[in-house]
């Protein structure tokens, strides 16, 4: 059975910084390609950040620079440094991890920034 738990969502600051963790576990997790997504108030859900079985990054256009994707496949669990956050970026945040029969979704971790 397949379980995936996100968690280090928050609220703070502009300017501040989050840490968010993705643990999955019920698959072979060095073999698994995962990725963050949000969603926010109103809007669909997009992806914010991904990375392959083998560690290659790809990420949004409007978070390059300040967020970190990576993953520790001894704890199987992959992480999102978010720095240099904006209010612009407080979604509910969602890990996805990429299956050959399905994907799999995280219920989701709120951030939130503002003054």
């Amino acid at each position: 059975q397949v379980h995936v738990v996100e968690s280090g969502g928050g609220l703070v600051q502009p300017g501040g910084s989050l840490r968010l963790s993705c643990a999955a576990s019920g698959i072979r997790f060095s073999d698994t390609a995962m990725a963050w997504y949000r969603q926010a108030p109103g809007k669909e859900r997009e992806l914010v950040a991904s990375i392959t079985y083998s560690g290659s990054t790809n990420y949004r256009d409007s978070v390059k620079g300040r967020f970190t994707i990576s993953r520790d496949n001894a704890k199987k669990t992959i992480y999102l440094q978010m720095d240099s956050l904006k209010p612009e970026d407080t979604a509910v945040y969602y890990c996805k991890v990429f299956l050959a029969m399905r994907d799999y979704w995280g219920q989701g971790t709120q951030v939130t920034v503002s003054s």
